[in-house]
């Protein structure tokens, strides 16, 4: 995974957790799991990056 895939999806995430805790703060539901979503998505792209750089060794 290169640095900016690595800095790309920490940003994701960050944004999710932002968009969740915003969302638990003010009771909006949609927002909280839109942030979840995001955060998953992030999580899920880590992975395939750690699975393509396995690959490769």
């Amino acid at each position: 995974m290169g640095i900016k895939d690595k800095a790309d999806n920490l940003a994701e995430k960050a944004g999710g957790k932002a968009k969740e805790t915003v969302g638990k703060a003010t009771s909006d539901r949609g927002l909280e799991a839109e942030g979840k979503g995001t955060q998953a998505k992030s999580d899920l792209k880590q992975a395939f990056e750690k699975i393509k750089d396995a690959g490769k060794h």
